[in-house]
Order: structure tokens, then sequence, then C-alpha cells
């Protein structure tokens, strides 16, 4: 892979070659200030004030640059407006063409100025985490909260492009009215839900929210999968086409999501009575809800790694485990065995392949098509938590066939039988393995059959590195080149293991990780005690705490709607994460009992608010992981998603050993108990927050 400062050297524009950072020379003098503090050249503060005002000096050369160019494409735009307006008034619709591509023309030259800042802004992320990675000393902190929020920053016209914003508005404005000169045509400002269909608008639009991170619905929606959207620009790397794209297969993906979330959440409602009928205390619903996450610790690993070779036959044992484990679940009543029914769970945990669904969308459709589909991965699953619990609502009733009982706690599993042998049955018949899949194990095939022929190659293949290295070591000019120093990051090779995976991360990715370890904690604890806290406190029915879960769980996606569309087009993603974080743990101390009453009112409320805000805080974590995150964790067998799903799970399962833990102080006790780690967890989040707030620019 071609490093940056390669990289900057081809994409820059010729004329505008002395406006670009200097990367070189900064990466040089990164270099010499490291050697000079070593000797005792220079002290630690001196280098921090140089290489401050050395890059104060760059960003300086290239904002003013670009207030320069915004300044041309103000006094062009200004005259095609006259020109407009006189053509206009003469009502001569055969120049409307001509000025429309004169408009166009301007958004050609934008798309220049967005390219441009798109590469100054990258060199100064990565010359920022080279310094600290060379200096372990956390500068980036120091130089964003001080330039950054400071009223005259220059830093934020280069991440805030406000003045280029600006004048992509009034192209569009323009362009919208020459589509209809009679004037019909709706502001852009009085409906802002109306986008022009115009593919120089919509070109800049995509340049201009990756640059800034402004989200869309759709992009905050598919944050959730954490399936990361590639540069465009870098399409041709994409192993998919529309061709090989098969719709089906996608879709048999996210039906697998749907009923693995149904299978997980359907038992809640019941999980205490079920255990409670087998002769187990009510609070060991813990353990029957977090056996199921117990074993996702461990199929996620493998489910990833079988997924570099094949989609169709995880998908095929996924079936078949859960298929046999709810079948165990719901057999579990009529051998008055806990056992077989926490066996049960660990099979269907066993069978979570929530790690291909993610894969297959991230491998296997097309750039144009990954956000969307995504999006449907994180819609399916929450559709999946609501539908879970709703149905458990609607299953009292009692009977018996052939001595197998069939009622509120054992028709869960019964059902979701049907569900997976009917899904099993479709997936034979309709999924298609990826064209690529079946390439490389065709490719591996041959080069078992063909490996002695290659034994005889061996010598030049072990000569061939040196000297690639050899000559890659040097620059243009034969001096050393070092770019070969470039961070981990900036490498697309995949960690081969579990532990490289996590030398990979940094601070800020164990701080998004923690969010993400507390907020599954919270959500956990919540969702897996309703019932019994519920009871004891309420006296709800089954149907009751039913019909409670399928509300938490129908708020997902207007949440995501109002946050996707609105709120992060206000705040940046990280006064998001903070204001959430917050906003949860209002949540947790509103849940505690601190009388000896306790109300309908204050369940519902606190409960709201933690649910509420925990999936805004899960959709914003993941967004900003995905930013802070290593390239090298975004492909291979130990990826982003499944250290996230990893951490969700364990927190999950931690959730559950709470409150099953907890069920030992009593009923009476047991709200408080399973509170108390979700707050000091909460609140150990948001100190963690502060202290890396400044990364997360």
């Amino acid at each position: 892979m071609v490093n940056f400062g390669k990289r900057l050297m081809e994409d820059q524009l010729e004329e505008w070659k002395e406006y670009y950072i200097n990367y070189k020379m900064m990466k040089k003098k990164v270099k010499q200030y490291v050697q000079q503090t070593q000797n005792g050249g220079r002290n630690r503060e001196q280098v921090l004030k140089e290489f401050s005002r050395m890059l104060d000096d760059q960003i300086e050369k290239i904002v003013l640059f670009l207030l320069q160019q915004q300044g041309h494409l103000a006094i062009r735009i200004e005259k095609l407006g006259e020109e407009r307006a006189v053509l206009m008034e003469q009502s001569d619709s055969s120049q409307v063409s001509e000025l429309r591509e004169a408009y166009r023309e301007v958004g050609i030259d934008l798309m220049k100025i967005l390219r441009f800042v798109d590469m100054n802004a990258t060199g100064i992320r990565k010359i920022l985490k080279k310094f600290d990675k060379r200096f372990g000393y956390k500068f980036t902190d120091y130089y964003v909260s001080t330039r950054a929020n400071h009223p005259c920053s220059q830093l934020q016209q280069i991440f805030k492009q406000v003045g280029l914003v600006a004048v992509v508005g009034t192209l569009s404005r323009n362009l919208a009215f020459l589509q209809d000169h009679q004037g019909n045509f709706p502001s852009i400002y009085d409906h802002p839900s109306i986008t022009l269909k115009d593919p120089i608008i919509e070109q800049i639009n995509h340049s201009v929210q990756k640059l800034t991170h402004a989200t869309n619905l759709l992009q905050f929606i598919g944050q959730h999968a954490l399936i990361v959207p590639e540069d465009m620009q870098s399409g041709s790397e994409d192993l998919v086409d529309d061709q090989s794209y098969h719709f089906m297969s996608l879709l048999l993906n996210l039906a697998n999501t749907f009923l693995y979330m149904v299978n997980t959440y359907i038992i809640v409602p019941t999980a205490d009575d079920y255990s409670v009928s087998l002769g187990a205390a009510a609070t060991v619903c813990g353990v029957i809800i977090g056996t199921m996450a117990v074993a996702q610790v461990f199929s996620s690993v493998y489910f990833s790694a079988w997924s570099n070779k094949s989609y169709f036959r995880p998908l095929v044992f996924s079936s078949i485990m859960l298929f046999l484990g709810n079948l165990l679940y719901a057999l579990a009543y009529d051998v008055n065995s806990l056992a077989v029914l926490i066996v049960g769970r660990l099979l269907c945990g066993l069978g979570s392949a929530r790690a291909v669904n993610r894969r297959y969308i991230s491998d296997c459709v097309p750039l144009k098509l990954r956000l969307k589909a995504s999006a449907g991965f994180v819609s399916a699953s929450a559709l999946g938590m609501a539908c879970g619990p709703a149905l458990a609502g609607l299953l009292q009733t009692n009977f018996k066939i052939y001595g197998l009982t069939f009622d509120q706690s054992t028709l869960p599993g019964w059902i979701m039988c049907v569900a997976w042998i009917t899904y099993l049955f479709w997936l034979c018949i309709s999924f298609k393995e990826p064209d690529h899949i079946a390439r490389e194990n065709s490719v591996n095939t041959l080069s078992s059959d063909s490996g002695h022929r290659r034994s005889s190659n061996l010598e030049d293949g072990l000569a061939k590195p040196f000297l690639m290295d050899a000559k890659e070591s040097l620059d243009e000019n034969g001096q050393e080149n070092d770019d070969n120093e470039e961070d981990p990051e900036d490498s697309h090779k995949p960690a081969a293991s579990l532990a490289a995976a996590y030398r990979l991360l940094t601070p800020s990715v164990k701080v998004q990780l923690l969010i993400y370890f507390m907020l599954k904690f919270a959500m956990e604890v919540l969702l897996s005690e309703s019932s019994v806290v519920t009871t004891f406190y309420f006296n709800w029915s089954t149907s009751t705490v039913a019909m409670f879960l399928a509300v938490l769980g129908l708020t997902v996606l207007p949440v995501n709607v109002i946050v996707g569309s609105y709120i992060t087009n206000l705040f940046q993603d990280r006064q998001i994460l903070v204001a959430s974080e917050i906003m949860v743990l209002i949540g947790i101390v509103m849940s505690f009992r601190f009388t000896s009453g306790y109300s309908v009112p204050q369940y519902v409320s606190s409960a709201l608010i933690t649910f509420v805000f925990a999936e805004v805080l899960e959709g914003v974590n993941l967004s900003l992981l995905s930013r802070v995150m290593s390239s090298r964790l975004s492909r291979g067998t130990y990826n982003g998603g499944l250290l996230s799903t990893e951490a969700g799970t364990l927190a999950r399962v931690a959730a559950d050993m709470t409150i099953t833990a907890a069920g030992y102080l009593g009923q009476s006790s047991l709200l408080n108990a399973t509170l108390l780690p979700s707050l000091l967890i909460c609140v150990a989040s948001i100190v963690a927050t502060f202290c890396t707030y400044n990364s997360l620019y």
C-alpha cells in the first residue's frame, strides 16, 4: 500500500503544491527532535513550543490559501448570478443549459478545494499521531484543546468548513432554480429534506460529509453495525460488483440477524417463571438469559474466522445449533431439568452468526449499497429486539400434545424451532456463495496441487523481499524514506491474533470500548431483571412486562431518525457522546429505590431515559470508534466488529451474572444491588471520556 507521504506527493495539484502541508519536512523534524531529546540537546518543553509554532505556520498557510480560493469562487458565483438574473428577464431558455454547465464548472473547482482540505486535514492528523507515538506524549490533546476551542481558531477552518458549505448551498440553490426557471422548484432552505439530483452536487455533498464527518440517517444507523464505509475513491479495491452481488443472500443474512435477536429476547418476560417452575429461584433468570451470551463470546471468534472461507456453511451450522438449542429449551420443562434448559441456551449462543452477518455486508455488498445494508442490519436487530418480547406476550396459553407441554414458558422454544427450521430450508435453496470466496477456494485448491512446482523457486522467493526492501527504503533522492515508519494504523495488514489486535488499541479506542461495555451492561441489567423487578414491586403480568419491553425496543428506530437526521448536524459526535453518557447516568440514578415506596412512573421514566440514551450513545460511540480505530482492524478475523461484539457480549455476561449473584441478597435488594455496578462503570466511562476528549476530534 502507498504510504501517506507518497500519496500526498502524487495527488496534490501542481499549481497548489506550495500550499499543502510539508509533511515530509514535518516528519524529519519529529525524527530530529527525538534524537535531540535523547542526546540531551533539547528539553521537551522547547520541542513542544517549536513544533507547535511550526504546525501553526503550516495551518496558517493552508487556511489563508483556502480563504483566497473561497473568495475566487464567490466572485465567479456572483457573476453567474448576474447572468442568471439577465437570462430570466429575457426568458431565453436556450442559454439555460450553458449557464447550468458554468455553475457545474464552479462545482468541479470546489471539489478540488475539498480534496485539498481533505489531504491537509489527513496530514495534520497523521503528523500529530506520529509526534505522540515517537514522544510518548499526548501532544494532540494539548494542541487541539488550545487551537480548536480558541475564538480565532484556524484549525476549525480546516475541520469545520462553514464557508465551503455555504458555497455548496449557493450552487445547489442556483442549479435547482435553473432546473425550473419558471421558479416553481421549491427552495432548498424552505424544504431542507429535498435534495437536488445533480451528479456534481452529489459528489460535492459526499466529499463534504466525508471531510466534516457529518452524518445522515443511514450513516448514523449503519454505524451501529461498525461496518465502516470505505472511501469512495478507493472503489477499485472493492471485491464486489453489481453483477456478483446477490440480494437474496443479503436478505438471508438480515433474516438471520432478526431471528437471532427475537431468539435472544423472546424468553426475557418468562425466564423467571420458567426457572421457578424448575425449582430454582426467580433470579436464576440471569443465568438463563446470560448463558447465551457466554457461548457467544466463543462463537464470535470461530464464526469470524470461518467467514474467511465461507458464508453458507457458517449460516447452516448456526441454524442447526439454534434449532437444537431451542428444542432443548422447550423440552426442559417436561424433563424437569434446569441443566437441559441451560444447555439449550448454550447451544443457541454457539449458533450466534452476527459476526458472519456483519462480515457479509462488509465484504459482499457493493460499496454504493453498503451503507443501506448496514442500516438494514441495525434495523433488523432493533425490530427483533422489539418483536421478541411482543411475541412472548401473545403466547399466554397452556395445553399438551402427546405429553409435551405448550405454555408461556415453553412456547418461545417451540416457536423458534419452527422459525429456524423454516429459515434453514430457505437458506439451502436460496443462498449463493459470493464469487470471490469461490475464486479463493479454487485458487487454494490449485495451489495445493502445484505446491511441488513452487518448491524449486524457494531461493528466488527468499531473495526478492530483501531486494524490494532495499529499493523501497530509499526515496527518489536516494535518501532514507521515513515513510516506512508509518504507524501500524497506516497499514492494511489485518491483525493475526487477539494479542496483536489488542496492541493496536490506542487509549481512545480503549475508552470507546469501555463506553460500549458500560452501555451494554446497563441495558442488559434493565432488560433482564425487568420481569423480576416489576413482578415484585408492581405485580405486573407477563403480558404487561412483554408490552413494556416491546415499547422499549420500538424506540430504537425513531431515536435513530431524530439523532441521525437532526442532532448530529447541530453538534459534534464527541459532544453528543458526553451528553448521552450523562443522561444514562441520570437514568441509572433515577432507577434507585431510595425510599420504601417504589412507583411505576419512577421505574418507567428512569428505564426510558436509560434505554433511549444508551441507544443514542451506542450509535455515536461506534461512529467515533470507527474513526479512531486502526485500519488494520477493518479486515481479517480479529476485526473491529469482533472486538466490539466481544466487549458487548462480555458486558451482557457480567450483567446477567450480577443479577443472579444479587438474588442471594433477596428480591427487595436486587434492584439497588444491580444498579450500583452500572453506576460505577458509568462514572468511570465519563471520567475516561474527558481524559481522551480532545483525541476524539
